[in-house]
């Protein structure tokens, strides 16, 4: 039999001593490989910018902002039981399938639609809607490009390609609201194609850095802290509090504030989460403004390590509860896979959920013009059923 040494403690110089045993010429290219990823995060445009030294100091009186970064507010418990449903395989979301391995169908944008006086919500997959209300030409989180990454050859790609030409379709935009500065919220190439049809940007603080980088206007940004409230063309507008995260490159991680958007129009009251874990914040924001008419809400992309930062789709139910929502729409599918489930898996989950809790879940198709309104009745259309 082979008996292994005594522990012995290593000399302090054993572990030092491994490091002159890489030879020179490797360690110079790993250090000026680090200096030239470096400097590539910082000059390329997509990235983004980090907001200045006058702004990090203005954020230093924020609740939310500390150590230099945004955070989360304290976690509390919720007082309601959330039941996680396991997903029967006849629902098809149990086949590990993660991608649709194809196009996705896609409606037929009825633009004139679209333009017309009556308040409507059109889905673009996954986080990207067209918002009409009072009149007002909304978009929000349009993400529109073919990869949610910061470069065209590596990351998760756009199910079906890219909807940049509809950038060239669309009419004048009255404003856009941007929830957070991942790139599956904030696309480059889509505010480059959509900058001069926009009148206005609605952003979390430190947003707005990203989009002057790329030559939007100052005067066209509005950047709010949580509860921040603001008029606009009518509309009360207010950034709401999210569990989540930013950033969109090595250094800038909370950088920059993340939230859900309140949209309150004279015959619509809107709310978009955003992306973000479940927490009693929902509640709050709907005694502060609910009820609500439509919840648009996050919950798909979900895994057990990231239960602070994403929801399941029986929280984002819940979440519509707490809202005083009267309809919902599960949101984050559709677009991109960002998460080791079955990318119908979410969209089926909620729909077993909000039968179980007497919820109005509403599933368009993407692309089609859902008209909103008093005594509404939302479509339901169990369209990625007939792919599989």
């Amino acid at each position: 039999m082979i008996h292994a040494p005594p522990n012995r403690k290593k000399s302090p110089k054993s572990k030092k001593s491994l490091l002159w045993k890489i030879p020179l010429g490797l360690l110079l290219l790993l250090v000026l490989l680090t200096i030239a990823i470096l400097i590539f995060t910082v000059t390329y445009p997509t990235f983004g910018s980090s907001p200045s030294n006058e702004q990090e100091e203005f954020f230093e009186t924020f609740e939310n902002y500390e150590d230099g970064k945004f955070t989360n507010l304290p976690s509390e418990e919720p007082d309601v039981e959330i039941d996680i449903l396991a997903a029967p395989d006849e629902t098809g979301s149990a086949d590990k399938e993660m991608n649709p391995g194809g196009d996705l169908p896609m409606v037929e944008i009825d633009w004139k639609k679209i333009e017309a006086e009556e308040d409507s919500l059109t889905w673009l997959g996954h986080s990207t809607f067209i918002l009409s209300i009072d009149g007002n030409k909304i978009l929000i989180d349009p993400m529109l490009g073919p990869v949610a990454s910061p470069v065209s050859f590596a990351g998760p790609k756009r199910y079906g390609g890219d909807l940049l030409h509809l950038g060239e379709e669309m009419p004048a935009i009255d404003a856009v609201f941007i929830t957070h500065d991942h790139y599956d919220h904030l696309d480059y190439e889509s505010i480059m194609k959509l900058d001069s049809k926009v009148a206005h940007f609605f952003v979390p603080y430190g947003v707005g850095s990203h989009l002057i980088g790329w030559g939007v206007a100052e005067e066209k940004i509005t950047e709010m802290n949580w509860w921040g409230e603001s008029e606009y063309q009518g509309l009360t507008v207010a950034l709401a509090p999210a569990k989540h995260f930013s950033g969109r490159g090595i250094l800038d991680q909370g950088s920059t504030l993340w939230g859900g958007w309140v949209i309150l129009g004279e015959q619509t009251r809107m709310y978009v989460t955003g992306d973000g874990g479940y927490d009693t914040h929902f509640k709050d924001i709907g005694e502060r403004y609910g009820p609500f008419d439509i919840a648009l809400i996050e919950g798909a992309q979900y895994d057990e390590r990231w239960a602070e930062s994403h929801m399941i789709p029986e929280e984002s139910v819940q979440a519509s509860i707490d809202l005083q929502s009267e309809q919902m729409m599960l949101m984050h599918w559709a677009g991109f896979t960002l998460a080791r489930h079955s990318w119908t898996e979410p969209v089926e989950r909620a729909i077993l959920a909000a039968e179980r809790k007497d919820v109005n879940l509403f599933v368009p198709q993407i692309g089609e013009t859902v008209t909103i309104g008093e005594g509404m009745q939302l479509p339901f259309s169990a369209w990625w059923r007939s792919l599989q």
